[in-house]
């Protein structure tokens, strides 16, 4: 007897089904067969490393495309409200920096040189205007080129002032009217910075100025550096120099050691803290920097000796014959131990390795129990709270450092690449506590949190591939707007127009070490916000340039000085703050230069709030500005937020 399924189908098809059925259920018994045999292969073949299959390529690109067309249609439906259009700074803020408002220091009180330090709470409630450039400016020169040559017309600097520098040495020549040249790295070197260096390198028992990674000096903070020479060579020997000075109205450093493509921020010795942590440094270098280092109880000192790491080295340069600088008792060309300074230094153990001529150099100890073996009157050592992240606190007459667990002497470092042994200094949390020395109702989280080698790698992996679509984005986009300079064959890669880029949110500094892996002409500011986890240690012993910054006040910059500002994640770390979105954004229009680039990624909403913001920053500046809204969009599904690499 059938069974009343198999009655059911002679029903349906007879006593003898057609021959096409019979065909159509073999054929979709072995596409099941096919089906399952591939979904177990894929299966297998997920425990072997493999390349991402085009089904998830598909599935990324719909999911960038959502968060695309979801902006679009946003944009058209808040097309019929215009924003306000901004207008135009005056001409005398062409090269200010916001917080360096001598004039309303002194209304504020502050006399005894702190008129000249930084104070963004006397000018918090600055005009929302856009900085224009000089008359005169044009687009920088392309790397290297812009590193000897720059238009004269982008600084606040006249001839006579080029002409009359009292710097170590005689550093330019002026070429033409509207040019000023540097001398350049082929020998004919009229101003002895190579000499110099080499004198250096000397003095420390090295036979060239090439072999200082082998006495463990990576980065150098150079304090006063004039118009940047001997960072230029520093940079030529791939050291990372970073160059420090005194804000000034006319004729700055800072200006134009970043406008020849140099690292440089404004930066001084008066009443507070630099931006960096302690032991963030190998050399320290001041050459006529101006600097009395053993007035103020000696506290301009500690604050080298804090950012000098053990076993580091401080250099001196400074005729023996001015009042000040070196503060050194000579007896026929030799240092006496009777000085001011040299007391200090024994204080703070240091040992005078070497003195020729005008040059002096130091080495800080690297046993940190040299401190309890002092003698009477010795400077005492730093409590706990002060080894905490250092953002223009009051300067401290105690010795800081003692107590990390980054104090580690110097050495050569044979690879750029970290293992897990090194990142294990990074590890010890700190919880958050009041900073007194900013406005009563911040919080700064001390959050150096443990750094996983885990998410370290894995962080520098996402950037690497992050890099390789960023400049296969721009190439085309750069090209079409300069499709052929004067002088130039055919258009050279994007990178030689790139050079000066700020991170403005680093975290461990990936992006930086992609640059450095695909031998990129760059060099990156990699910033620290203050109320994100503090990396900056790691980003500093790393060799690479870095500092802490709060994004609701102004950079240390002078305009116009960076070509790409880099942001992950920035927006929505101040979507709570105290300060507006269009303040960043007229601070970011500020810093860049025109034709600059923006690369941005977050998550949509902030992406969103950063389109309509940049529509009305673009509206009337004359420095192009422009809003790349490409990598890593962050879509926020639920409670999840997924990074979509591209």
């Amino acid at each position: 007897m059938r069974s009343s399924w198999l009655s059911k189908l002679s029903l349906i098809f007879g006593p003898r089904p057609p021959l096409n059925w019979l065909l159509l259920c073999l054929v979709s018994v072995l596409a099941l067969i096919a089906v399952l045999g591939l979904s177990s292969s894929s299966s297998f073949d997920s425990l072997t490393p493999s390349t991402v299959p085009d089904i998830y390529t598909n599935y990324r690109r719909l999911k960038e495309q959502a968060a695309v067309d979801y902006l679009e249609l946003r944009s058209l439906s808040l097309g019929g409200s215009k924003e306000k259009e901004l207008s135009l700074c005056g001409r005398d803020k062409e090269h200010s920096v916001p917080c360096y408002n001598v004039s309303a220091n002194l209304l504020a009180g502050y006399k005894d040189g702190e008129e000249f330090d930084r104070h963004c709470e006397v000018s918090r409630d600055r005009e929302q205007c856009l900085v224009r450039p000089p008359k005169d400016y044009k687009i920088p020169l392309r790397w290297p080129a812009g590193r000897d040559v720059i238009w004269s017309g982008n600084v606040k600097i006249t001839k006579d002032q080029f002409l009359s520098s009292g710097s170590m040495t005689k550093r330019l020549m002026l070429l033409e009217e509207n040019q000023f040249a540097f001398h350049s790295e082929d020998g004919l070197i009229f101003d002895g910075v190579k000499d110099y260096s080499r004198q250096i390198a000397e003095m420390l028992g090295l036979s060239s100025d090439s072999e200082f990674p082998q006495a463990g000096v990576h980065t150098v903070l150079d304090i006063g550096c004039g118009f940047g020479s001997f960072g230029a060579h520093l940079v030529s020997l791939k050291l990372m120099a970073i160059c420090i000075a005194a804000y000034e109205a006319t004729g700055s450093q800072v200006q134009l050691a970043l406008e020849r493509g140099l690292p440089a921020m404004i930066g001084n010795f008066i009443a507070r803290q630099l931006p960096y942590p302690s032991l963030s440094f190998e050399m320290v270098h001041c050459a006529q920097c101006g600097i009395l280092w053993d007035k103020k109880d000696g506290m301009f000192l500690l604050e080298v000796d804090r950012v000098l790491k053990p076993g580091g080295y401080f250099v001196l340069t400074s005729p023996t014959n001015q009042p000040y600088g070196s503060s050194l008792t000579m007896k026929e060309g030799v240092a006496t131990d009777s000085s001011p300074l040299e007391e200090l230094t024994q204080k703070i153990c240091w040992t005078l390795l070497s003195q020729k001529y005008e040059t002096f150099i130091w080495q800080k100890t690297v046993d940190s129990n040299c401190y309890s073996f002092c003698k009477q009157g010795a400077i005492p050592l730093c409590q706990e709270e002060h080894e905490l992240q250092s953002y223009y606190k009051p300067l401290v007459s105690c010795i800081s450092g003692t107590m990390s667990k980054r104090w580690s002497p110097i050495r050569n470092r044979s690879s750029s690449r970290w293992n897990s042994s090194e990142l294990e200094v990074h590890g010890k949390p700190f919880n958050s506590v009041p900073t007194p020395w900013l406005s009563a109702s911040i919080l700064i989280p001390f959050l150096f949190a443990g750094v996983q080698p885990d998410d370290f790698f894995e962080d520098l992996q996402v950037w690497r591939s992050a890099l390789k679509n960023y400049w296969s984005l721009l190439t085309p986009l750069i090209f079409s707007d300069h499709p052929k300079r004067p002088g130039d064959e055919d258009p050279l890669p994007p990178f030689n127009m790139i050079h000066n880029v700020l991170d403005m949110s680093a975290h461990y500094g990936g992006l930086n070490a992609a640059f450095l892996e695909e031998k990129k002409s760059v060099w990156v500011m990699n910033v620290v916000p203050v109320n994100a986890p503090y990396t900056l240690p790691l980003i500093l012993d790393q060799g690479f340039a870095g500092v802490l910054h709060d994004w609701c006040e102004p950079f240390p910059t002078y305009p116009r000085t960076y070509d790409v500002l880099h942001a992950n994640g920035l927006l929505s770390l101040l979507s709570s703050e105290r300060c507006s979105m269009m303040d960043l954004f007229l601070e970011m229009d500020r810093i860049l230069r025109p034709e600059g680039w923006v690369v941005l990624s977050d998550k949509v909403g902030a992406i969103e709030m950063a389109r309509m913001f940049a529509t009305q920053v673009r509206c009337l500046v004359i420095a192009e500005m422009y809003i790349f809204l490409l990598a890593l969009i962050m879509i926020n599904l639920a409670t999840d937020v997924y990074m979509l690499r591209i």
